[in-house]
């Protein structure tokens, strides 16, 4: 369901940036820490914020990882309001979404996946794979993703966190 966006002002999305990451950054803690504890306990959340550092997306930008950036206005300035990644690991294309939550339940998501998943296609990808968390499962279901097993995300604090192994056949 797609509630009323007007609030955040005009949405705009585009590639992000390596200048972009310190406000990837905290759209990402932002996304964790006011999502994730409805599916997680207090130290599951805190793990997976640990080490989360801008220059992580510098990183992966610089490393072949194309970053979507969703800006609209909170609180009366534009922030990034979300994130989408296309990268390849091993041969195998994945993605991921983050979005704010105050942003959340928007549409949105949405788009940041779609940017995501043309990028992707336009470079060859036939399906998509992501580990979500479970706080993201439902939003994965509504958007074509299927289930293909539960298993465990690795985190930069080096502990791991419940999370669905999901596939999308591109079309």
């Amino acid at each position: 369901m797609c509630h009323d966006r007007r609030d955040l002002g005009d949405v705009q999305i585009r590639p992000a940036q390596p200048a972009d990451a310190e406000a990837i950054t905290l759209a990402h803690l932002d996304s964790i820490r006011s999502l994730g504890p409805a599916f997680y306990p207090s130290e599951v959340v805190e793990a997976w914020s640990a080490g989360l550092i801008p220059a992580i997306y510098v990183n992966a930008m610089v490393g072949g990882e194309a970053f979507f950036i969703a800006t609209g206005m909170l609180n009366g300035e534009v922030t990034v309001l979300g994130f989408s990644t296309h990268r390849v690991d091993d041969a195998q294309d994945g993605a991921s979404v983050y979005v704010r939550g105050r942003a959340a339940r928007r549409g949105i998501g949405t788009l940041l996946l779609r940017h995501a998943e043309d990028h992707a296609r336009a470079h060859g990808a036939n399906s998509l794979q992501i580990q979500a968390s479970l706080a993201g499962v439902e939003f994965y279901k509504a958007n074509g993703f299927e289930e293909v097993r539960r298993g465990a995300a690795d985190l930069l604090s080096g502990q791991s966190m419940p999370c669905v192994l999901m596939r999308k056949v591109l079309r």
